[in-house]
């Protein structure tokens, strides 16, 4: 199988069963909810994936709504999809500033092409949460945004790493999108499974496009040194 098939297989399979949410949090799985995604995503995966080449994994902490939730692919908004991945999508185009930023590194890397022939991004929860807010709009949850959360699904985690460990991942580095809870959970994961043998963790895409965006050439240019150090 090429490493295309097996992250098809891999997200025809995703759900998450036996764990009792926290009251208010809902499981977004792209996959069920959009007719479209599961077909999008096999295009994108046959596209840059379609040979049996090991990848260095990007984990993430798990898809929004606006991105990897309408696409199935992670940090790729739909205006993404089009516009870099040439790839068609019906319906709203959304905007999410975390795919923003990504695909202005994966352009300064080489593009698309040469990105994905050597990294897969997806996340530590590869399925989304959301929450309610006060006034009943829908918004992003993170799996370690509630303690009872993360105690939920952290059985599916440790699961879901080895499963996308067994797509063809390289186990030397892995590189780690977000240097606060995200990388922390990770590291105490690493620790009690042995998963990779070094772990670097670089400032979330969304953290940088919200608070760094003067600095974004900073960031650019200090994921490319990681990226190309593998």
């Amino acid at each position: 199988m090429s490493f295309a098939d097996k992250v098809i297989r891999f997200n025809k399979q995703l759900e998450c069963t036996g764990a009792t949410l926290p009251p208010g949090i809902r499981i977004m799985n792209p996959f069920r909810e959009h007719p479209q995604t599961m077909g999008i995503a096999e295009q994108f995966y046959r596209k840059y994936y379609n040979d049996d080449d090991p990848r260095h994994i990007i984990l993430g902490i798990n898809p929004g709504r606006f991105g990897g939730g309408l696409t199935g692919i992670p940090f790729t908004d739909p205006k993404r999809l089009k516009s870099e991945c040439h790839i068609d999508y019906e319906g709203k185009i959304t905007h999410e500033p975390s795919s923003v930023f990504v695909y202005e590194v994966i352009n300064a890397y080489g593009g698309p092409e040469a990105f994905y022939k050597k990294f897969y991004i997806n996340s530590l929860f590869p399925l989304g949460f959301t929450t309610m807010d006060n006034k009943g709009k829908e918004k992003n949850y993170n799996y370690y945004d509630s303690k009872e959360l993360i105690n939920a699904v952290s059985g599916a985690i440790v699961d879901n790493v080895k499963k996308q460990i067994s797509l063809g991942v390289s186990t030397d580095v892995c590189f780690c999108f977000g240097t606060g809870k995200n990388e922390s959970y990770l590291r105490k994961l690493n620790e009690e499974h042995g998963f990779f043998k070094k772990i670097v963790a670089l400032e979330h895409p969304r953290f940088i496009m919200q608070y760094k965006a003067l600095s974004k050439q900073f960031y650019i240019d200090k994921y490319l040194e990681a990226f190309e150090s593998v």
